[in-house]
């Protein structure tokens, strides 16, 4: 079902930006307004100018921002700061790093142009909403530039390895780019231009659905731009650059591939007693607190306790929470009890089984009577994918005033089959349901969409 197609890779040339670690970034949609400056002083031909933040302000119809970044990157590419590939390829990429478990690992995916199509004919799958203001903002800057500055990162299904064996064999020795992030995870990037094997994947997908992880908002923006090239143009063809999106595709099999969990601390309205908060969800959890050390100690017994849990299922689905209460240095392991569903409704069981839903349903807006619009109007949920981190906030906050009660609530990853099961009952997941680690680095690879090009 899916087209893919080589691409040819637009990249920096090292020999007139230096070190490519100093020019990558991580993706537009996690770097703060703030730290731009920081990233732009390191390097001038940082990606962040051209990948720009969204918008912090209304847009208008005469904002020159996307203007301005078109025309640095066309001034880039004339001064040969970017260089274009002459042979069409795909780009085997690959990722070694450091679990938070201690573990070394390595992901391996293929950059590759894909054929848009739209989320009801069911060849890519979303599993979480968009948002129409960020759709906006990454529109213009599409529709302006004529060009993706960043992968999608989707995943298929290979359970023999097929495509990455292929790659393997065929990429060249050195690779194009490779950069050492923040993190400390190296990313190197390889060309294949192997006809033979290119046309090899290509088959291989024919028959296969993408499942979204990271980008529903700009594979929603390559379907509005498409949709306006249509209307621009009455020769219009399934060859146009219009109708592709560059990816990242990873096999949901790849030993490497990692779903991290995303921790909530809550800030509520008010002082709540831990006592009080166990009053409140003693008719829906079993609870169980967590005693005898340092705070640093208790959140590393819970996280071992919910892990124990999951362990211990036996494959059933077994839905636990940590609850760290800083005011108090108290921390408990919160099990689900099974009649928790009810207050679901008539929510599928996919969803149902979500820690992410029993989160915001069951303890967030049933228990605390917080309910959606009044927790993003207030900002009174925080995201964290470090622990550690969420914690050393919770503590700040919690020594900063009396008017909040900060809760941290220590969650699971997201489990890939969870994620194949909503995409595929066309259902969505909550914001913040996943965490692919690492992410794909912007600045490696990008790709232009010209005028008069077709892909094959």
């Amino acid at each position: 079902m899916a087209f893919i197609a080589p691409l040819r890779g637009v990249s920096f040339n090292v020999e007139k930006v230096g070190s490519l670690d100093d020019v990558v970034t991580p993706p537009y949609d996690v770097i703060s307004e703030n730290a731009v400056e920081s990233y732009t002083a390191k390097n001038p031909y940082s990606m962040i100018r051209l990948d720009i933040t969204k918008n912090p302000g209304p847009a208008t119809e005469g904002d020159s921002r996307y203007q301005d970044v078109a025309d640095l990157f066309q001034q880039w590419l004339d001064q040969s700061v970017l260089l274009r590939d002459q042979n069409p390829a795909l780009y085997l990429y690959t990722v070694q790093y450091k679990h938070p478990s201690g573990k070394m690992l390595t992901r391996k995916g293929v950059v590759a142009q894909v054929g848009l199509s739209e989320f009801e004919e069911g060849v890519v799958k979303p599993h979480e909403e968009t948002f129409g203001t960020v759709i906006n903002d990454r529109l213009r800057l599409l529709d302006t530039t004529k060009a993706q500055f960043s992968q999608i990162f989707s995943l298929y299904s290979d359970e023999e390895n097929r495509v990455l064996d292929l790659l393997e064999g065929a990429k060249e020795q050195e690779p194009m780019g490779l950069i050492t992030d923040g993190d400390g995870c190296v990313h190197s990037l390889y060309r294949v231009t192997d006809g033979a094997v290119i046309m090899q994947v290509q088959d291989f997908f024919k028959d296969k659905s993408l499942y979204i992880a990271d980008g529903h908002h700009r594979y929603t923006t390559a379907l509005a731009y498409r949709k306006l090239q249509r209307e621009r143009n009455a020769d219009f063809s399934e060859k146009d650059p219009a109708n592709h999106i560059m990816m990242y595709l990873c096999p949901m099999e790849d030993p490497g591939l990692s779903v991290l969990p995303t921790h909530r601390l809550l800030n509520w309205p008010g002082k709540l007693s831990m006592d009080e908060l166990r009053e409140r969800l003693d008719s829906w959890f079993v609870l169980e607190e967590i005693s005898g050390g340092s705070r640093e100690v208790l959140l590393a017994e819970v996280l071992a306790r919910m892990d124990e849990e999951e362990r211990s299922s036996a494959g059933k689905v077994s839905t636990s929470f940590g609850v760290y209460h800083p005011g108090e240095d108290r921390c408990y392991l919160l099990v689900m009890k099974p009649e928790a569903k009810e207050l679901m409704g008539s929510k599928p069981d996919q969803v149902k089984e979500l820690d992410v839903v029993v989160l915001s349903d069951v303890i967030i807006n049933h228990a605390l009577q917080l309910d959606y619009h009044r927790c993003e109007e207030e900002n009174l949920i925080h995201y964290f994918s470090d622990p550690d981190e969420a914690m050393d906030v919770a503590v700040k906050e919690c020594n900063k005033t009396d008017q909040i009660t900060p809760l941290l609530f220590v969650m699971n990853a997201t489990r890939i089959n969870q994620v194949r099961e909503v995409a595929d009952e066309k259902l969505i997941m909550p914001h913040k349901s996943t965490y692919f680690y690492p992410k794909i680095m912007t600045g490696l690879l990008f790709n232009m969409q010209v005028e008069g090009e077709q892909v094959e």
